[in-house]
């Protein structure tokens, strides 16, 4: 199983950015973990602040990947190139949210790249991208 995770802009900053709403440890950080505690999946990780290189990178995402966890970070509000970028591959993609989008500004409870995929997991922290995983696994 090849799964890859994607994250947006400004992700880059988690562990300095906002702890109080995303935590304190670096998603590299995590992304260790994540490695430690699926041994026998191979787990590849991509960050961007840039859209095109998001959707570049979920394009030749069919040529490896079995699925895709995908945090698009502020494009989850306004990209709608993203969300066809999502529809436009063959595997299924999860979208993942360290806050509960729902439960903060208005703004952030439309999700224009959520209807493209296989599911939504937000507001457990670092932990959503280890139940993403799970889902996968458990399809």
């Amino acid at each position: 199983m090849n799964i890859l995770i994607i994250n947006g802009p400004n992700l880059n900053m988690l562990g300095k950015r906002e702890p109080e709403i995303y935590g304190s440890i670096s998603f590299e950080d995590y992304f260790l973990q994540l490695v430690e505690n699926f041994p026998n999946i191979r787990l590849e990780y991509f960050q961007s602040n840039h859209e095109g290189e998001i959707i570049d990178k979920l394009q030749v995402s069919i040529e490896k990947f079995d699925a895709v966890i995908i945090n698009p970070g502020g494009y989850t509000h306004t990209s709608v190139a993203i969300a066809d970028a999502i529809r436009s591959i063959s595997i299924p993609v999860y979208e993942v949210h360290i806050s509960n989008i729902y439960a903060r500004e208005s703004f952030r409870a439309q999700s224009f790249t959520a209807a493209a995929c296989k599911g939504i997991i937000s507001g457990f922290g670092l932990k959503g991208y280890k139940l993403a995983i799970l889902a996968i696994l458990n399809e």
